[in-house]
């Protein structure tokens, strides 16, 4: 007979993973992955590598990817301000990120870090499934950065037939234009210019931009341009009720909050970090019961 000490037990796979950005407390990415690791009977460890909370900027982001190199992480999530400034730091780019010119998503092994991003896939997903019949002859999109670099991708991707993108960087607003017309066309996407006029001829509002989170309060553009027949989405989750969105929803406008995005970027997130398939369903049924919605 085997003594308990003799006895071996099969271990399960360890998975490291981190999110860096800034002011991420009421991020459910931690919860999400790891439900659905233990799910998968994984010891899955995710954690908030928080800029705020550290008093760092995204100047720390070189030293933040080495560490994470050099302490065994298996991946990364990559959120504002840094989707755009990671790629430098990178040692090769899926080619939806190449196109995209962002990553939200680095994969560590053998000793590299490959850029991926699932962004562009979580708001398509979402915008079939909560506005799949809206019209999108002309959508309004407010931000260039990062996450407005993938929906920019997702919504012409999804039929949108020209999309004018307001940013607070003009440079940074012609390069995402630019890129966007050399894939799908030109003058699919326009940078824009006058606001009032735009939001008059639109069929949908996206809202990219940090503007809505608990941080950053507020609404991107001002409430007397919301009209009953317009959608409106947005890319910001937590709060899962933005300003926008509750202005929107008051008029009678068909809206997309920023949870499906989250869920579903996440999904292809976990296959990526671990080869393993997620079960979608469950992780959606996860994000709902944390927010209360289920």
């Amino acid at each position: 007979m085997k003594t308990p000490s003799s006895v071996q037990h099969p271990v399960a796979p360890n998975v490291l993973i981190g999110l860096i950005g800034a002011g991420l407390q009421s991020s459910m990415s931690p919860t999400l992955h790891m439900r659905e690791g233990a799910a998968q009977d994984l010891i899955y460890l995710y954690k908030l590598i928080d800029l705020d909370q550290l008093g760092l900027t995204a100047d720390a982001l070189p030293a933040l990817m080495t560490a994470a190199r050099q302490m065994g992480f298996n991946g990364l999530n990559i959120t504002f301000p840094c989707k755009q400034a990671v790629l430098p730091l990178l040692d090769g780019l899926s080619d939806e990120a190449r196109n995209i010119g962002a990553v939200n998503t680095v994969v560590i092994k053998d000793g590299k870090a490959i850029g991926y991003n699932t962004d562009c896939l979580g708001f398509a997903e979402g915008f079939r499934r909560g506005l799949c019949d809206a019209p999108r002859e002309r959508v309004v999109q407010m931000g260039a950065g990062g996450a407005g670099s993938a929906v920019a991708y997702g919504l012409l991707q999804e039929g949108v037939q020209q999309l004018s993108i307001f940013d607070i960087d003009a440079d940074r607003t012609m390069a995402l234009v630019n890129n966007l017309n050399a894939h799908f066309g030109t003058d699919r996407a326009v940078p824009g210019s006058d606001l009032q006029s735009a939001m008059q001829s639109a069929d949908g509002l996206v809202n990219t931009t940090p503007m809505g989170m608990a941080k950053l309060p507020g609404m991107p553009v001002p409430a007397e341009l919301l009209r009953t027949d317009l959608w409106v989405a947005d890319v910001v989750y937590f709060p899962i009720e933005t300003e926008l969105l509750r202005s929107a929803r008051a008029l009678g406008c068909r809206t997309l909050g920023g949870g499906a995005m989250n869920v579903f970027q996440a999904v292809k997130c976990f296959e990526l970090f671990t080869g393993i398939t997620p079960d979608a369903a469950r992780m959606e049924r996860h994000f709902l019961e944390t927010i209360g919605q289920l």
